[in-house]
């Protein structure tokens, strides 16, 4: 079950169902099964205290993902900084709703599996990002 959540932050999430079907698209196209995974849109000192807090990190970030898997059942939490999604979306000249689309993702893909650690990797969940994305429209109408 896919939950979404908002702490410190006045954001309104509308799509959720669309999500949920696009997010189970994914991990079943990836082989896997979504269990419990919660959605937290927070603010960006919300993601800063749970970066300090949980992983000894002084620093922003779009997205922190904390991984609670079981075999090929996908779970965990997704925090996600609102703030940085705008400031994102400004600086790559994307929508706002496209940005976090990326962020959702790109926090479901690391659960899968997919890291981000060297340049290698950046570029495979960069690929699988820009796939996903590209399937939006198909697996939401």
């Amino acid at each position: 079950m896919i939950r979404y959540f908002c702490e410190d932050t006045d954001f309104v999430f509308r799509k959720k169902l669309e999500t949920k079907r696009w997010l189970k698209f994914v991990a079943e196209s990836e082989v896997r099964k979504i269990g419990d995974v919660n959605v937290i849109f927070c603010s960006d000192n919300y993601i800063l205290d749970v970066n300090m807090k949980y992983l000894q990190h002084d620093y922003f970030t779009d997205i922190i993902t904390f991984d609670y898997c079981e075999g090929d059942v996908l779970s965990g939490d997704l925090f996600i900084s609102i703030d940085s999604v705008r400031d994102n979306a400004d600086f790559y000249g994307t929508e706002f709703s496209d940005e976090l689309n990326r962020v959702i993702v790109h926090g479901l893909l690391h659960l899968i599996g997919y890291d981000d650690h060297s340049d290698s990797e950046q570029r495979t969940m960069r690929s699988k990002e820009d796939y996903y994305l590209s399937q939006w429209k198909n697996v939401t109408i």
